[in-house]
């Protein structure tokens, strides 16, 4: 057999790597020349224009990881912008009655806003997909959705016409089902019952029989201790437990079906928006990214100590919604979609968008995620 040519000679790793380290500097230092050449300066700061704006939310006054976190917003774009624009928050009932929110910054009372879509869905139904959506995707999973799937450009062409940019603004992960004073055995047991529940799962909600009822977080308590509702959800066990549902409930049920990765929001006027210059709009955005990494880490650090306190400090019985409930609750979920998607053709568009990309990222999941927490 004849020897190989020195061009067809095998390669040894150690020259193989090193002729492609070269092969790659060459290409970089070509790529940074061309791109050199095209270089715009991305704006011609103005250091000496200052922003102040308002901020109201549908959280109460300095209320824990919610209120604290459209704080630490407001904080971040400060120190991020060195002081070129300046943040007031205001708690729910401060500035604007909190489910006025999108109201005020609509107008532009407010420049910017915090809260959940699902309480404007009476303006817009859609909204409330990109709030949670009953057995619907986690907060992982939503967020994919959100920046890789569509959603994000769905959301903004929904709040168009109300003259409002959505940014996501936080997560609470997988929520708790709520507290009652009776157990739910079966389906029927949520006849008659008056639930504080809001967004898609308020609908599910009604059509085994239930009432929904919507109010604002500082009205939950009162409401359930008075008899004004019969059950509520709200979060998880640290919210639930600074809230005090534990002195008056005797139960507490889990998963939360209903908000299984609920998504916030942080809601800022366009004009004025548009009115910053490119920076600053760059800054409101990574910030309110921040703001959602930090609220979902928070959800997760302070649940398992809070729920600890909750079963030692009181009588309430942990419980889980039997098998059966959980499968009929599924089955209307998908009626309600249906409907929705039937009456509204933005519901439409952005449910198939969404159940189309859950389909897929569940896959995944099934061999991911599922298989790693069923080994637990």
């Amino acid at each position: 057999m004849n020897k190989k040519s020195s061009s067809q000679q095998p390669i040894s790793k150690r020259k193989f790597l090193k002729q492609s380290s070269l092969a790659l500097g060459a290409a970089v230092f070509a790529s940074c020349s061309v791109e050199k050449d095209k270089e715009v300066p991305l704006v011609n700061l103005n250091s000496n224009k200052k922003y102040k704006w308002k901020m109201v939310t549908t959280w109460p006054p300095g209320f824990p990881v919610l209120g604290e976190g459209c704080t630490r917003l407001a904080e971040w774009i400060h120190q991020m912008s060195a002081g070129r624009m300046t943040i007031n928050v205001y708690g729910g009932g401060e500035l604007a009655p909190a489910l006025e929110t999108f109201e005020a910054v609509s107008s532009g009372a407010a420049e910017m806003g915090n809260g959940v879509s699902y309480y404007w869905a009476g303006k817009a139904p859609a909204a409330s997909f990109f709030a949670s959506i009953p057995f619907g995707m986690n907060a992982q999973q939503m967020h994919s959705w959100m920046l890789f799937g569509g959603g994000y450009e769905l959301w903004r062409e929904l709040y168009a016409p109300f003259n409002i940019i959505p940014f996501l603004g936080g997560n609470s992960g997988v929520q708790m089902g709520g507290w009652f004073n009776k157990e739910i055995n079966t389906i029927e047991d949520f006849k008659g019952l008056k639930m504080r529940m809001p967004g898609l799962g308020g609908k599910v909600l009604a059509k085994v029989g239930g009432t929904a009822v919507l109010s604002a977080g500082s009205e939950i308590y009162t409401n359930l201790e008075r008899g004004v509702i019969d059950a509520t959800e709200w979060i998880g066990p640290y919210h639930d437990y600074l809230m005090g549902f534990h002195q008056i409930s005797k139960y507490y049920y889990g998963p939360g079906w209903h908000e299984p990765g609920s998504i916030l929001e942080t809601i800022v006027n366009k004009r004025e928006f548009e009115r910053l210059p490119k920076d600053l709009q760059l800054i409101i955005e990574a910030a309110t990214e921040r703001l959602t990494l930090w609220c979902l880490s928070e959800f997760e650090a302070k649940n398992n100590i809070y729920l600890e306190k909750i079963l030692a400090e009181s009588q309430v019985q942990l419980k889980s919604f039997p098998s059966e409930v959980m499968k009929t609750l599924q089955e209307y979920t998908k009626e309600v979609y249906e409907e929705m998607a039937e009456l509204d053709p933005m519901s439409k568009k952005v449910y198939n968008s969404f159940s189309n990309f859950s389909a897929s990222i569940k896959k995944w999941s099934s061999h991911s995620e599922r298989l790693f927490h069923n080994l637990m």
